[in-house]
């Protein structure tokens, strides 16, 4: 009997360092039918020319500009689809992948799944292994995170999301559910695409067999306002999509209402500290960033981040 063909999907966006490290460590993997697909995501650098040079086996679909995380994403998984993937696994450029990571996944067969994905700092320290939403805080506890891996997790639990840094899901998932939601550009787009498979009676698990290691957003170069700023907005955006009308209502009034006051009362702290204490500058361009991701979730303003986001405070 074939094996199941699988397709594995790659973003780059100016990380042809990462890129080519995460092709190495997949010429190494024990299975036989797997195509790999790279999305460039309008890169700048000399991405495109060093992954042609170094893996000219590997198919590389330029696309000109940055579409974001999520489109850059349905790029190739528009293009493995047609291409007769029975499994696509989206796979974030700044990781490796143990040989037998494949096998492991196709082994467990669940609908979608996660890897045991660790730090790449320490192998044997977990990144996390997905979410379990809270409705009281408006968020997703994150399993593991953090944690070194004493065996407590060797079985394969059920969750809400799998990490986006590694997630493979059967053709009919994709099929039936859609592809990933491009408003969200970056960040929340997989926690999203799970809860809809959720909805439509697909199963989400770890697969702790399946070993990825995991660069915790080594090529992010925004740094922690570009994290904060996506945060924000994609949370929002996630409750929107995904939350009743009564649940909206309670979030709005128990979480968001105070969380959002708390930000401005921190945001006008920080600015008056930052008068007598240049540091503080650092911190408050992160409040500004989690106000502007607010403020763009509410004026529907979706996309790359502002370039605002991007400039340090003086």
């Amino acid at each position: 009997m074939s094996q199941p063909l699988v397709y594995i999907i790659l973003v780059n966006f100016n990380g042809q360092k990462d890129t080519l490290e995460c092709l190495s460590s997949l010429k190494q993997i024990r299975y036989q039918n797997y195509q790999t697909i790279v999305i460039d995501n309008g890169s700048k650098d000399n991405s495109i020319l060093e992954i042609q040079k170094h893996h000219p086996d590997v198919k590389l679909i330029p696309t000109h500009q940055n579409l974001g995380f999520a489109e850059g994403n349905n790029v190739g998984i528009r293009y493995a689809l047609a291409k007769g993937a029975d499994y696509l696994l989206l796979l974030n450029n700044d990781t490796t992948v143990d040989p037998e990571f494949l096998n492991a996944f196709l082994s467990q067969n669940d609908d979608i799944m996660g890897p045991k994905l660790y730090t790449a700092q320490d192998k044997n320290r977990f990144d996390h292994l997905g979410g379990i939403w809270d409705p009281d805080k408006g968020h997703f506890d994150l399993i593991a995170a953090g944690k070194i891996d004493d065996g407590s997790y060797d079985k394969p639990q059920a969750v809400d999301y799998v990490c986006g840094a590694c997630l493979i899901a059967k053709r009919s998932v994709f099929e039936t559910t859609g592809l990933l939601e491009p408003l969200f550009f970056l960040y929340w787009e997989e926690s999203d695409f799970c809860a809809r498979a959720k909805k439509l009676g697909f199963t989400i698990k770890t697969c702790p067999n399946a070993k990825v290691y995991h660069k915790v957003s080594s090529s992010f170069t925004g740094g922690k306002p570009h994290t904060t700023y996506y945060d924000w907005r994609g949370r929002l955006l996630w409750i929107k999509r995904n939350c009743s009308a009564k649940e909206k209502r309670r979030l709005l009034r128990k979480v968001f209402i105070p969380e959002i006051a708390k930000l401005y009362r921190h945001s006008l702290l920080k600015k008056l500290q930052s008068l007598a204490n240049p540091e503080k500058k650092k911190q408050l361009q992160v409040l500004d960033s989690a106000k502007q991701g607010v403020k763009d979730f509410t004026y529907k303003r979706f996309g790359a981040a502002p370039k605002s986001i991007f400039q340090q405070k003086r």
